[in-house]
């Protein structure tokens, strides 16, 4: 990044560098966590990429980072669980010193229920940094059509989701409550 004033220092002790940012109050920049809350295929990702470009921040993506870690590995709703908890696991202090650097992070990952939320509320509540979380309100019917749409440009035997997988997966989307005390930005898709 040069000549925008960015310097690259290496880091050997994330977790240390976060703790010592929040006591001794430098987390007041300008950093931002975005992060989408949406059904299956109803743009979430597409509106992440957009909102990065828009925040000049870090985007990153869920579905990236488990095919490469975890090809094949992934083939029923607890394997994606255990999968992804070890993802966010592995990245969660890294998120932190990103942040902790002023450097918004723009989260392309699995925000559909409220324990799944529950990581991005850990995620402030250790950088203090300000957040976005974007509501992606779709209608079955339009998510039902971006499947439909995804699966047209995918190679003979390649895997795609059905109708039924999206009413299994959906069956657990809960929209995202007052009680979470989420920064909402609601984004209507008919």
């Amino acid at each position: 990044m040069a000549g925008q004033g960015f310097e690259c220092q290496r880091l050997f002790s994330p977790t240390a560098r976060v703790t010592s940012a929040i006591m001794c109050g430098h987390m007041t920049g300008s950093a931002k966590l975005i992060f989408l809350c949406g059904k299956m295929a109803a743009g979430k990702s597409a509106l992440a990429r957009k909102l990065a470009n828009r925040e000049n921040a870090v985007l990153l993506v869920q579905d990236e980072f488990l095919a490469a870690l975890f090809p094949g590995e992934i083939t029923d709703i607890p394997s994606f669980v255990n999968r992804y908890t070890r993802l966010k696991n592995a990245l969660t202090s890294h998120i932190c010193v990103l942040l902790s650097k002023r450097i918004s992070v723009a989260l392309d990952f699995a925000a559909a229920t409220k324990a799944q939320r529950a990581w991005f509320r850990e995620l402030i509540e250790r950088t203090h940094v300000e957040h976005e979380l974007h509501f992606v309100d779709a209608s079955d019917a339009a998510c039902k059509t971006q499947l439909r749409d995804r699966s047209r440009g995918l190679h003979a035997g390649t895997r795609w989701t059905t109708e039924e997988d999206f009413e299994a997966i959906n069956a657990y989307f809960q929209p995202p409550s007052e009680d979470e005390k989420f920064n909402v930005v609601r984004h209507e898709r008919l």
